[in-house]
């Protein structure tokens, strides 16, 4: 299978075709951003240990019947995916008030919330992705009922694992976002879980100490993005990257090296 034209670059990762139209190529970046593309940096290794993770966490919702994009990691950055019709909407899933919720309703930050709380957002960086109803996305025709509510049970049943896939390695699940895409096979149209599932996507504090091991430490200038996220590996089991990011900044460092003499 050959890597084809660029379809889509975000701000996390790029699309390429390939020479089966149902499948492409998805480039995990080192591109770190934050509200809204204001802030922005590149940070060495990300892409290689949120493409391990996603692929590690999606794996295994596969297995507990959730249906999703992965069909396999090709390498350190890059997965094969199934191309689908990404349904404009993140569903932001809510275990324990924090961030911008907090700030909306005057919410003390850390409060545990008696049930899941799915917020939706339109998503649409030009207007900030702006907080919907689900009244807007079938008014809008953004999506069916019938796809919302099958959304709705994928995303439970997601919550649940997550939660006690982290729990059982030291992490708590604050809260994540996922997308949802329409694909198309045999002349049939289905939703399954797209794009990724990492620490850019998910808000995960140790379950002791309270620290972030996510994007916050780049949302909030607290540092140790790439330990924090090799730290999740770790815990996960997946002890392989930490080395791979270590060559990377190696290579990264004789390459400066080289350029000084």
């Amino acid at each position: 299978m050959k890597k084809g034209k660029k379809l889509y670059e975000g701000k996390a990762k790029i699309i390429y075709a390939t020479t089966d139209k149902d499948l492409v190529i998805q480039y995990f970046k080192d591109d770190a951003t934050a509200f809204n593309n204001q802030k922005k940096t590149i940070i060495e290794g990300k892409g290689v240990l949120n493409n391990r993770i996603s692929e590690h966490i999606l794996s295994n919702l596969s297995q507990i019947g959730i249906k999703n994009h992965l069909v396999k990691r090709l390498n350190m950055r890059e997965q094969i995916i199934k191309l689908v019709e990404i349904i404009p909407i993140e569903f932001v899933v809510r275990n324990v008030a924090t961030g911008s919720i907090i700030k909306r309703l005057g919410i003390e930050d850390g409060t545990v919330l008696k049930e899941p709380l799915i917020e939706y957002c339109l998503k649409d960086d030009e207007l900030g992705d702006p907080i919907i109803s689900e009244e807007h996305i079938l008014a809008f025709d953004w999506a069916s009922k019938e796809e919302i509510d099958e959304v709705k049970k994928m995303i439970l049943r997601i919550n649940d694992f997550m939660i006690g896939m982290f729990r059982g390695v030291g992490i708590k699940l604050i809260d994540f976002k996922l997308e949802f895409g329409r694909y198309k096979a045999n002349g049939k149209s289905e939703v399954i879980l797209a794009d990724e599932i990492s620490p850019d996507t998910c808000r995960l504090w140790d379950s002791i100490t309270d620290k972030k091991l996510d994007k916050d430490r780049f949302r909030k200038d607290l540092g140790e993005l790439i330990p924090a996220y090799t730290e999740v590996a770790k815990r996960l089991g997946i002890l392989h990257e930490q080395s791979n990011v270590s060559a990377v900044n190696v290579t990264k460092l004789s390459s400066v090296k080289k350029n000084r003499k």
